[in-house]
């Protein structure tokens, strides 16, 4: 579902009160639910299930599960545990469910993560995913609202999985550009996470998905009441991503996610204003949504660099794309 569809369904919840324990729910479009129970510790609740993406079934439920738990790395927090959410058609052999469940189980583990049960229902279309619960301290919460102007940005994936597996699906894609793009889908944000974790002053996050890096960089701009300025020439693409958008390979989430976000704001003003001079090709594939996309989060000027050196250290990839400034929405250049 877009952007804005969501938020007109969701629309009647968010005027409901919260209870003072509800540190973070529907009032703030965030990643996950944040639940306090004490001074020490809060729950991150997250749910996430999608149609393959792949044909393989065993790597399927491994991207989709580690599509899930990126939400609870997102707000600073580590999952511990996750039921599975499952649909199938009557007539899919059994043996592929198994290899699906055992795909998601294993990638789980990789994140000490137990699947102790779950759910599961006959649809005509397979869906796969999990409910993950996390556990992180009240105090270090990272949330899309904490990010401040003079804050340099960051990401830590490259753009593409959208268009990729579209060309994956239309037998368009090379063996080396399916390849790269499931390696990072596959890949968790659990040791971003944890880079984040040692400098306190980063509490700015979310992960790139479904809304593409524009959607939800948005989010981020709006809830934090700030401006995103983005420089396209500095986001990192998936090899393959740049020719396979110019054959007009982006799937249909990236023209939703672009016809919401180019038009005003509440308060008319627009939501992404684009630079005549960039490059149109780059700009399309930053609406491309996104299947287990990178963490896009912010820094405080005088961390940016002890930030970048700590990713460097521990050969973690890390992307500066832009920064944070006075204003509203976000501007590409």
């Amino acid at each position: 579902m877009g952007p804005g569809d969501l938020a007109h369904v969701l629309r009647h919840l968010t005027s409901k009160e919260r209870p003072p324990e509800l540190l973070v729910g529907l009032h703030v479009a965030d990643d996950a639910a944040v639940w306090k129970m004490d001074g020490e510790r809060a729950l991150v609740q997250t749910v996430d299930f999608f149609t393959p993406v792949v044909d393989d079934p065993y790597t399927y439920g491994a991207i989709a599960a580690a599509n899930a738990l990126s939400d609870v790395y997102a707000m600073g927090g580590e999952p511990f545990l996750a039921l599975a959410i499952a649909a199938f058609p009557a007539s899919l052999p059994r043996d592929i469910l198994a290899d699906i469940f055992r795909g998601g189980a294993d990638k789980a583990a990789e994140g000490g993560v137990v699947v102790a049960g779950g759910h599961t229902v006959t649809d005509d279309d397979p869906k796969y995913g999990l409910s993950v619960t996390g556990m992180v301290h009240p105090d270090r919460v990272l949330t899309k609202a904490a990010a401040r102007p003079g804050d340099a940005v960051f990401l830590t994936k490259p753009l593409g999985t959208g268009v990729i597996t579209t060309a994956i699906k239309k037998d368009r894609a090379s063996a080396a550009h399916a390849d790269g793009a499931i390696g990072w889908m596959l890949r968790l944000n659990r040791d971003a996470a944890r880079l984040l974790a040692r400098v306190p002053a980063v509490r700015a996050c979310t992960d790139i998905t479904g809304f593409g890096l524009l959607g939800h960089g948005y989010e981020m701009a709006a809830a934090s009441d700030a401006c995103l300025e983005i420089d396209a020439a500095a986001v990192p693409l998936m090899d393959g991503a740049y020719e396979y958008a110019v054959a007009d390979l982006l799937p249909g989430g990236a023209g939703r996610n672009q016809l919401y976000l180019e038009e005003a704001d509440a308060a008319g003003a627009p939501r992404v204003a684009i630079a005549d001079s960039a490059d149109p090709i780059r700009v399309s594939l930053l609406f491309d949504p996104q299947t287990s996309g990178g963490l896009l989060f912010s820094a405080p000027a005088d961390v940016a660099a002890e930030v970048e050196t700590a990713f460097r250290a521990a050969e973690h990839p890390l992307w500066r794309i832009g920064r944070f400034s006075e204003g509203r929405g976000v501007k590409v250049t």
